[in-house]
């Protein structure tokens, strides 16, 4: 089976392989302590601690499994290669909400980066979506868990 294509600026990669390192080396270790100390109180069966712990466990090693697919199928966004005559990945695009004359600006991000409070929006979200390939001065219109909005691109920037 072939695993997903994960799009990554260069920051958000090395975010990625600092959070990996950090997990192994200690948060594994933190864990483990936890769960020899855990054993140290007796009969599992009714150790509400060492399950605790065992959770934690199953959890780290999911999200550590989840950024190791991550890294190995990562595609690095070319920061050079952006282009300000349209609207692609790593994009910083400006836009006028049409409805309400507020201007917003997005960064275009692979969905490993997302993050909508530091305005990074996924090229798979459905304004992202919408603006990709679009150019300065087009109208998009957007259909959002509130009904229809339209933007006007303003800028488009690397």
């Amino acid at each position: 089976m072939s695993e997903k294509e994960v799009f990554l600026t260069e920051e958000g990669l090395k975010k990625l392989e600092i959070e990996l390192d950090d997990l192994k080396a200690v948060k594994r270790k933190e864990v483990a302590d936890r769960i020899k100390t855990a054993l140290g109180f007796g009969d599992i069966s009714e150790n509400s601690e060492y399950d605790e712990a065992k959770m934690e466990q199953a959890q780290l090693e999911e999200r550590i499994l989840r950024i190791e697919n991550m890294v190995r199928n990562a595609s690095i966004i070319d920061e050079d290669g952006i282009s300000t005559d349209k609207v692609s990945l790593g994009s910083k695009v400006t836009v006028k909400e049409i409805e309400n004359d507020y201007d917003m600006e997005f960064t275009v991000v692979g969905s490993a980066e997302t993050n909508p409070y530091e305005g990074r929006i996924s090229n798979e979200s459905p304004v992202g979506s919408a603006l990709l390939g679009r150019k300065t001065g087009d109208i998009v219109e957007v259909q959002v868990p509130d009904g229809l909005t339209k933007y006007e691109i303003l800028t488009i920037t690397k």
